[in-house]
């Protein structure tokens, strides 16, 4: 009984990193559509998101089912639980990258902005998730409270893309939309880091029974 539920586990555990991987191929493609100005990519993150829930509908029922025919108690119960509030930040995740690529079809026909701060968020928050999943899998504590403490970088890479949107438009008010949008996107970016975040401090409670606050 119990060399089946470990290897049912495995098989989740194995769903999760592939959800993680379709995120960060998500978070990857939004960043590169709004910098380019490529709307065919942002279109593909726009559909893709169905792919990404698709994978969270699987990982549900694999979970539901650990939780009926394995009846876990204890640790167990606590690592499966958790898998499912997982999915749930993870799916977040996979609709803010759909929502920054939307930001990159409405950017088409404004002026060419680009800020390296927000390329870097989208650099710590992709690594943010992947490391967080990982340390799920892995049950390894101290990389998901690395995650957590990473969420500082992200904020203040927020407020560095804010500065720099206030100036761009102090110096020249035509890139007024432009940055708006842009930073309407280093906002969902910080949202991706709070998820990520989540992920980190459910990671640790399926580890030692107490919730990070």
């Amino acid at each position: 009984m119990r060399s089946r539920y470990d290897e049912e586990l495995k098989n989740l555990h194995g769903a999760l990193i592939d959800m993680g991987a379709m995120i960060e191929s998500a978070i990857s493609g939004a960043i590169t559509a709004l910098e380019n100005r490529d709307i065919q990519k942002a279109k593909d993150i726009i559909a893709y998101d169905e792919e990404i829930d698709a994978q969270e509908r699987l990982i549900e029922e694999m979970c539901m089912k650990l939780l009926l025919r394995q009846q876990p108690v204890a640790r167990d119960l606590r690592m499966i639980s958790t898998a499912l509030k997982l999915i749930t930040d993870m799916e977040r995740i996979g609709d803010h990258a759909a929502d920054i690529s939307e930001l990159a079809i409405m950017l088409r026909d404004l002026p060419q902005m680009n800020s390296n701060s927000l390329r870097e968020m989208a650099v710590q928050t992709s690594s943010m998730l992947m490391s967080s999943v990982e340390a799920y899998v892995e049950q390894n504590e101290e990389k998901a409270r690395a995650v957590i403490r990473q969420d500082d970088v992200v904020d203040d890479l927020f407020v560095t893309v804010k500065s720099e949107m206030i100036e761009a438009i102090r110096q020249n008010s035509d890139f007024s939309e432009a940055a708006a949008d842009l930073l309407m996107a280093a906002k969902y970016f910080e949202r991706i880091g709070d998820h990520a975040t989540n992920i980190a401090e459910w990671t640790v409670y399926a580890f030692t029974g107490r919730h990070e606050d």
